[in-house]
């Protein structure tokens, strides 16, 4: 692993625990939303390993899925949890209406320790 990678991790470890307090204060949107950040940091620093760094988010979850959960590198579930954190991130960020629950925040908050938890024990 290299420094950028290293980063990407640490600053995924200060975004979930963010989500976490976000979650447990009443904040379902906000929690989503840093557990969302929580999984693009990840996926930043397995691209990082690659030599590869994008602008757009939408440009980190399509690599993400084309070099490592395609080629099966990482589990293709962690491909489909991001693209669906991405949405519900979009929804609790631009949204008015609070239609996403504590259970929404919870589920993606356990799918972004599950992400870090498997970088950290593969980078």
């Amino acid at each position: 692993m290299n420094e950028t990678q290293e980063q990407y991790l640490e600053k995924a470890k200060r975004s979930l625990i963010v989500a976490r307090q976000n979650e447990q204060s009443g904040f379902p949107e906000f929690a989503l939303s840093r557990a969302y950040y929580t999984m693009f940091y990840v996926a930043s620093a397995f691209l990082e390993g690659e030599g590869l760094a994008f602008g757009k988010h939408s440009a980190v979850i399509g690599a993400f899925g084309k070099h490592f959960a395609k080629t099966e590198r990482v589990p293709k579930k962690f491909h489909r949890y991001l693209i669906a954190a991405e949405k519900k991130r979009k929804d609790a960020d631009y949204g008015i209406e609070l239609e996403l629950t504590s259970e929404d925040a919870k589920q993606t908050i356990m799918q972004a320790q599950e992400m870090l938890d498997f970088a950290e024990n593969n980078l």
